[in-house]
């Protein structure tokens, strides 16, 4: 027989399930130890979130989160316009970030096409990764989607619709077939944007 909850640490354990990887065992258990343990802590992340869902939206010129019309890699003056990252999702911003010395711009996708699931070209934002190119007179285009079938045929797809005067390039070694970007080390990734190919 299941034991019934109070409604209020049914609805918190609930809650965390939410996150990607966490089930009902884990979601008790950091409901219970914030409850137990750390309830400033847990004051600190309800704030956090409520400032995140208020104040956060996506920058105007590479889709990124920000809370400004664009976000601190698009207002950086330092960083170079030559060339242009494409990628699949935001945690992919932070991973390249953190593990590559890339220092030219970004756009984010959101995803992959995938006309199955109804994912076409408008929802991926591609003319606007179009308009933003041509706006830069961006030099290099390098896709850096997941490397599986989808996130390839995007990479496609993207290549055949840039102007040709644009380099298109994609990332190579070191990212297993399947595998996804944010969760590749530093070191792999550096080798993989370094031993980027370019696209015929």
């Amino acid at each position: 027989m299941s034991m019934k909850l109070p409604a209020a640490l049914q609805q918190l354990i609930d809650s965390f399930q939410i996150l990607p990887g966490v089930g009902p065992k884990s979601a008790q258990r950091m409901a219970l130890y914030l409850l137990e343990k750390d309830r400033l802590g847990a004051e600190r992340l309800s704030n956090s979130l409520r400032q995140a869902m208020e104040k956060l939206s996506h920058c105007v010129s590479c889709r990124n989160y920000a809370e400004t019309d664009l976000c601190p890699i698009c207002s950086d003056s330092q960083r170079s316009t030559d060339a242009l990252c494409v990628v699949e999702s935001p945690s992919d911003v932070l991973a390249l970030e953190q593990g590559v010395d890339f220092n030219g711009q970004y756009f984010v996708l959101y995803g992959h096409l995938s006309p199955i699931d109804g994912v076409g070209p408008a929802e991926l934002g591609l003319a606007d990764l179009k308009r933003k190119v041509e706006q830069h007179a961006i030099k290099e285009v390098i896709v850096a989607t997941n490397p599986t079938v989808e996130g390839e045929a995007t990479a496609q797809f993207i290549m055949d619709m840039l102007p040709r005067d644009v380099v298109v390039s994609r990332i190579a070694h070191g990212i297993p077939m399947g595998g996804e970007l944010d969760l590749v080390d530093g070191g792999t990734l550096n080798h993989a944007l370094s031993g980027r190919r370019v696209m015929m």
